[in-house]
């Protein structure tokens, strides 16, 4: 039985490895730290095995994994980020405008970034990993109905979020996410 669960593990890793990479790097201030992340969803994974479903689900119950490692990264990180938070702002002002786009880019970072942490995922689990209701659903526990409402939600703070920074965004673009 231990091939069989070592070959089963292995192939699920290789198919979900740059997947679930992905979205750390994408939520983590470094690669190091994505690494981390990364490291610790797939011990998670071999440790619960049994748990760990097969075929596409496979991939779903990984971002659950590495959605609840990632908060716990987070939490580590926010004892140590009230000392950074002047240099943060600093920075953000200094890279704020796009000269492509004239779209302040600081502005858009500030909004995101000020929005609740539950929104702050949801959005981002839509724009950078390109799940739909049903995954969503299944990586946050809850019903596709749920998920809907949620978004909607999420999306609505962040357009006012946004409107509030002074960045005009077309419909378009909030519809999209």
């Amino acid at each position: 039985m231990d091939d069989d669960r070592r070959s089963r593990f292995e192939a699920v890793y290789k198919q979900t490895y740059e997947r679930i990479l992905g979205y750390a790097v994408r939520r983590c201030d470094s690669p190091e730290d994505a690494a981390d992340v990364v490291a610790e969803t797939f011990a998670i994974a071999w440790r619960r095995f049994d748990a760990l479903p097969p075929g596409e689900q496979a991939p779903l119950w990984l971002y659950g994994v590495a959605r609840n490692v990632l908060a716990n990264h987070h939490r580590g990180q926010a004892r140590h980020r009230h000392r950074n938070t002047e240099l943060d702002t600093e920075l953000a002002d200094l890279y704020g405008h796009s000269p492509e786009s004239g779209v302040e880019v600081g502005a858009i970072a500030r909004a995101f970034r000020e929005l609740p942490a539950d929104d702050r995922e949801l959005i981002s689990l839509v724009a950078w990993e390109g799940l739909d209701h049903g995954e969503l659903a299944k990586v946050l526990g809850c019903s596709r109905n749920a998920v809907r409402i949620r978004l909607y939600r999420a999306r609505k703070r962040l357009s006012k979020a946004l409107a509030g920074a002074g960045v005009s965004v077309g419909g378009v673009v909030m519809e999209s996410l």
